[in-house]
């Protein structure tokens, strides 16, 4: 048995790999989704996190346990900068903007020498245990569920319900919203650095525009309503590829068709926690 164990390991450790760091990212468009703000910079903060610790660890020859958080806390110092001006866009406007800043990062990338230019950093340590990877996603996911149950959870609710009704009944909604962009940065820029470390290389095409729609998706698809259903859609949507493996050629067009679905006929996604957690209170009533 633990022969097998070792087997299924070694065979699908990449996609294993991708599946939690996609985990991740799926919980950094969490933080900002709960908050109805469409924020797509998560892949320009993914970036700074990821060539951050990459050119600690390849140039000065940094640990993996400075490094990674080296690149989640930069990524953090720059959404400090950001998030102000970010934060007078809202809707339309504000996914532009911060697409806009993810391109930016990434034309940074491609220019500067010491970050590799267009091909990039090689040669990264692949020191990051695929338990400790997933030891991370457990751990934000705990600490997003206790606070979905909090206080602050339900602040964050009702910003997302009615930013008017939120602040008439005392919500400092600038203040929601500006925790939940600092924490989705953080947790990009951590999810990159992961990456960096997992997959060995970082290059500029990581982080394009299609990135960020992969990262939309799966909060689309898995649903707003809890972290879970972040990660489910995740899941799903890294796994359903190479479940699709014969139909290569179709596989862009099948995920497209099943967001389409669950957009259409489950608006709410596929994990309805929220619904269970409110027969759940219902019934203790």
């Amino acid at each position: 048995m633990s022969d097998f164990i070792a087997n299924f390991l070694w065979t699908y450790q990449t996609v294993l790999s991708q599946v939690a760091i996609n985990s991740l990212l799926a919980l950094a468009m969490y933080c900002v989704l709960a908050t109805g703000q469409l924020f797509l910079g998560q892949v320009g903060f993914m970036a700074i996190g990821a060539y951050c610790s990459a050119v600690l660890t390849t140039t000065l020859g940094m640990p993996l346990w400075i490094s990674m958080p080296a690149g989640a806390l930069l990524a953090l110092l720059v959404a400090l900068l950001l998030v102000q001006p970010m934060l007078r866009l809202s809707g339309v406007y504000m996914a532009i903007g911060t697409i806009a800043f993810g391109e930016v990062i990434r034309s940074l990338a491609i220019n500067f020498d010491v970050l590799g230019g267009a091909l990039g950093i090689s040669g990264i340590p692949q020191s990051l245990p695929l338990t400790a990877l997933y030891a991370m996603v457990i751990v934000v996911a705990a600490i997003l569920v206790c606070a979905m149950h909090s206080r602050l959870g339900r602040a964050v609710e009702a910003v997302r319900t009615d930013e008017l009704a939120a602040q008439a009944m005392g919500v400092d909604v600038r203040r929601i919203k500006l925790i939940s962009v600092l924490a989705s940065a953080a947790l990009a820029g951590l999810a990159g650095a992961a990456g960096a470390h997992s997959m060995g290389t970082v290059t500029p095409n990581d982080f394009s525009f299609v990135a960020s729609v992969a990262i939309l998706s799966f909060v689309v698809l898995g649903g707003v309503a809890s972290p879970l259903g972040a990660i489910f859609g995740a899941v799903l949507l890294t796994l359903l590829p190479e479940l699709l493996s014969s139909f290569s050629e179709f596989r862009t067009m099948i995920n497209g068709l099943a967001i389409v679905l669950v957009v259409l006929l489950l608006p709410s996604g596929l994990f309805p926690l929220k619904i269970i957690r409110i027969r759940g209170n219902a019934k203790r009533r």
